[in-house]
């Protein structure tokens, strides 16, 4: 279908911001990929790109288009792909993703490679990164997200919505430290701390048997902006860390790390999977929010804590 490869070569283009790279990866002459877009401004009447010799941009007309074609898009390429291969149900298109570092390395990364066994016609876009993603702006169908968005606009699909931070250091560091009995005795220990712009989370939170709220003032000996570092640095006994159980479930489990304090309740970071809208919801990321749902919910029943 020569209209669908039209909207697959503009999606392409806005994406790498280069027109050569997206005929290169179609297998194309960039003159037969040029001719796909003004084939496409021609049927639409507006252009879409402000051209120049060295670079593309999208004009306005060009943005509205695209917020609207991309998820059009990947849904038309499912069809195409189950009527190609006539099974109903089979999922095919790409996946770009977005999600915190720790989490993505850790834990989305293996099961993304079981996604992708279970459902071989899809290709996945992962992007990194502890800074929040902006799915409007950014190539992104879905963000892997710890707590729920300010932004009334984007839509919220739960994953887990009682996961909680772990209070957690290496034996090695509580061999040669002591092992704080309650969060007041944090003071005297070494923090290890997640930096997120100039904001260092320093002040750590908890709740005592009867719901008294207690935050702590942690000394952050080692800070960075990346929460794989921290993770790295409390299994290398650095200090004491207050991490997201799905961080360092992994640790736990091996006994690299061991939960503290277990008569207090930790903050509460409920994950998500955002997207800029409802027309985002196209069945692959469904797909992707049920599989990933399941594998979650059987991890948390690991957290320190949780229910038998």
């Amino acid at each position: 279908m020569k209209s669908l490869q039209d909207l697959d070569i503009f999606v392409r283009t806005v994406d790498s911001g280069s027109l050569s790279a997206t005929a290169r990866a179609l297998d194309l002459s960039p003159a037969a990929a040029s001719a796909a877009l003004k084939r496409l401004e021609a049927e639409l009447g507006v252009s879409l790109f402000v051209r120049s010799t060295r670079s593309l941009r999208l004009t306005p007309e060009g943005t509205l288009f695209l917020e609207h074609c991309r998820p059009a898009l990947a849904a038309l390429q499912q069809v195409q792909g189950q009527l190609a291969s006539g099974r109903a149900g089979a999922l095919r298109g790409t996946l770009q993703l977005a999600a915190p570092s720790d989490l993505g390395r850790n834990v989305l990364l293996p099961w993304l490679d079981a996604f992708q066994t279970e459902h071989p016609g899809i290709d996945i876009r992962l992007h990194l990164a502890d800074r929040v993603a902006n799915v409007y702006s950014e190539p992104v169908d879905a963000a892997f997200r710890y707590g729920k968005p300010q932004d009334s606009g984007l839509v919220a699909l739960p994953l887990v919505a009682d996961h909680r931070r772990v209070l957690c250091a290496a034996p090695a560091y509580l061999a040669a430290h002591g092992t704080p009995g309650t969060p007041h005795a944090l003071g005297a220990h070494d923090g290890l701390c997640f930096m997120l712009g100039e904001d260092v989370h320093d002040r750590w939170r908890f709740w005592d048997a009867a719901g008294q709220e207690l935050v702590v003032r942690v000394r952050a000996r080692n800070v960075a902006n990346d929460g794989d570092v921290v993770r790295r640095w409390a299994v290398l006994g650095r200090g004491v860390a207050y991490k997201s159980f799905f961080d360092v479930a992994g640790d736990l489990a091996a006994g690299r790390l061991v939960p503290l304090c277990p008569g207090w309740t930790t903050e509460a970071v409920p994950l998500y999977l955002v997207v800029p809208s409802r027309r985002q919801l196209t069945p692959l990321v469904r797909a992707l929010r049920d599989f990933m749902a399941g594998r979650l919910q059987d991890l948390m029943r690991q957290m320190p804590g949780a229910a038998a």
